[in-house]
């Protein structure tokens, strides 16, 4: 028996942390052979991002591409993450639902199944936990590594034996941002290794550089089971790849037992598939250490990236990096793992983009501070609690005691579209992908699709100007969708290419200076005015309008909510400038927005 056992992350967290989740089935299937002979501990297939960018952009069932995975790798333990009581969402679902869901997986192929809490709140795993013992699956807690003063050895050993209390099988060490450092990898591994009876494993990123050296003191130390990715995927925001390892590993007294020339032919394969997929790659490639600084894993740098690119404030980086520990702090140290790198993140970019900390809240932050995702690790800034919810109530029980079951009311709403519980289970979550997907399928037009689209400047009836080119051989799908600030000397206009965001300058027009008395400058590209007086409501990014929330000649106090908008995953509520009288509303539910229009009018 080999001393060291090996998971390997080709066909979920390699691709998610580089190429953005978008490897299809029809690439994992043919090599699936030689995979299943390698004699792996598990395979990671499913979860993390893997359900919503199924729907989202490949238009694959999730559920369809488990089951076409695990005939195909008879012999393999296939192994998923899933996010305790968010499950694969960015909610908390009621207890009905995440035992429904736990145990259609484990019937669809999973094995294994890899539970963690964002914030390390064990009473949010207890539920999914149970559910897999149920389901006769292998339980394996998870903590989330992280540093800040409210962490420590001490505080994870602690979690590790309310993990085993729990009935575990094992405990992964998950290293998302690739913080871990040798030596302290070291000392953690000593002491969980005496601390508990049952197997700990260590996924730990590459970000930093240091993954390989981790892994080596981590084995020292005890650690009998490591996460890898094969070398085609390796490195950078994923993992250590799979072959550098075993060879390490080789004829010492911790010998993986694998195959490396095997190993290597799988390499060579998929070198071949990560050239399909060139356009998805990440401008954050190869070692960044700016995550012993920030704390920021290195797949939400490459989001930040994106995200700022796309609102023409890519030179504000560094002043959202230098404000994400900060918003952090504020909010009792989380550790930044999905949903709350999320929440953390774009709170810090509405932060700089708005020019004032706080001045603009998200929902998700204003439920973070009201106890709905759990326990904050640390005291949280009694100001910002303040100013987000006010006087509101923050509670203290397990965030799904307050929840009812869920299930049956799902079935009725998702109605005659769902064909099976599975498809139930997509509705529950991502509602609205989830129905989209859906009824495509129903209609028999699912077809790929590369991005979503970028904020459009068109208003209520826009759609992005596509087209397809040919060059050498190869077709592009191009979109021009959007827009950035117009007081920009060149205005960035962007595009995707096959779901990369591109941008082009074009040299801004003179825009209208002296309107006529009372006419609304129109701002160019869109049919919404320009938002110049007190009482315009507008945004500082694009984003697409989830709900309105008044009416003409609605009443609204100064900073009233006045509709809801999602940007960069999260929901934001637009509040109003000025109280007074809504004279006109230039969005519905659904549309794109752009900084600079007017989205709402009030008369003061």
């Amino acid at each position: 028996m080999p001393k060291v056992h090996v998971t390997d992350l080709i066909l979920r967290d390699a691709h998610q942390s580089l190429i953005a989740t978008r490897m299809r089935t029809e690439d994992m299937l043919p090599i699936c052979e030689s995979l299943d002979k390698i004699g792996y501990w598990s395979l990671e297939v499913w979860g993390g991002a893997t359900f919503d960018a199924c729907l989202r952009y490949l238009k694959e069932d999730p559920w369809e591409r488990l089951r076409k995975l695990r005939a195909a790798l008879p012999n393999t333990p296939l192994q998923m993450l899933l996010r305790g009581q968010n499950l694969l969402g960015y909610r908390h679902y009621s207890d009905d639902v995440v035992r429904a869901f736990v145990a259609r997986a484990a019937e669809n192929g999973i094995d294994i199944f890899r539970v963690f809490d964002a914030l390390n709140d064990v009473r949010n795993l207890e539920v999914a936990l149970a559910a897999v013992k149920t389901a006769g699956a292998h339980a394996q807690g998870t903590i989330c590594y992280t540093t800040s003063p409210v962490h420590g050895i001490p505080k994870f050993i602690a979690m590790a034996k309310q993990l085993e209390n729990l009935g575990c099988d094992s405990i992964a060490v998950k290293d998302m941002a690739g913080l871990l450092t040798p030596m302290v990898t070291a000392e953690l591994m000593a002491e969980l290794t005496s601390a508990v009876k049952i197997p700990i494993n260590l996924h730990c990123h590459a970000t930093a550089g240091a993954a390989e050296m981790c892994q080596l003191k981590a084995i020292e130390n005890g650690c009998v089971n490591i996460d890898t990715a094969i070398s085609a995927f390796a490195g950078g925001a994923s993992h250590a790849p799979t072959e550098s390892m075993v060879a390490a590993l080789k004829d010492t007294e911790y010998d993986t037992g694998l195959d490396l020339k095997a190993l290597q032919a799988i390499g060579f394969y998929f070198r071949e598939v990560r050239k399909k997929y060139h356009q998805f790659e990440s401008d954050m490639t190869g070692i960044d250490t700016r995550v012993q600084i920030y704390q920021v894993p290195g797949g939400m740098i490459s989001n930040l990236y994106t995200q700022l690119r796309e609102q023409g404030s890519l030179n504000r980086i560094e002043d959202v990096l230098l404000e994400i520990p900060r918003v952090r702090e504020d909010l009792g140290y989380p550790p930044l793992v999905t949903p709350t790198s999320q929440i953390v993140g774009t709170q810090a970019v509405l932060n700089v983009l708005s020019g004032a900390r706080y001045k603009t809240i998200s929902n998700e932050v204003k439920l973070y501070l009201q106890g709905r995702y759990g326990r904050a690790p640390g005291k949280v800034n009694s100001m910002v609690r303040q100013q987000a919810i006010g006087n509101e109530d923050v509670i203290d029980v397990r965030p799904a005691d307050l929840l009812k079951n869920e299930m049956e009311n799902l079935r009725q709403e998702v109605g005659a579209l769902a064909k099976s519980e599975e498809d139930v289970l997509t509705y529950a979550m991502f509602p609205e992908l989830g129905r989209d997907f859906l009824e495509q399928r129903a209609a028999g037009t699912l077809t790929p699709e590369a991005l979503e689209p970028v904020a459009s400047p068109e208003g209520v009836d826009s759609k992005p100007t596509e087209f397809n080119v040919t060059l050498h051989g190869e077709t592009y799908h191009i979109q021009i969708t959007g827009t950035g600030h117009r007081t920009q000397q060149d205005r960035p206009f962007y595009m995707t290419v096959d779901g990369v965001p591109e941008e082009i300058l074009v040299e801004t027009l003179t825009e209208l200076e002296h309107p006529h008395e009372g006419e609304r400058i129109a701002v160019k590209g869109s049919k919404r005015p320009k938002a110049t007086g007190p009482g315009d409501v507008s945004t500082t990014m694009p984003g697409v309008v989830i709900d309105v929330l008044v009416k003409v000649g609605d009443s609204v106090a100064a900073g009233a909510p006045m509709l809801v908008m999602e940007a960069m995953k999260m929901e934001t509520e637009i509040q109003a400038p000025i109280a007074g009288t809504v004279a006109a509303i230039h969005v519905a539910k659904g549309d794109n927005v752009n900084p600079d229009e007017t989205l709402i009018e009030i008369s003061d």
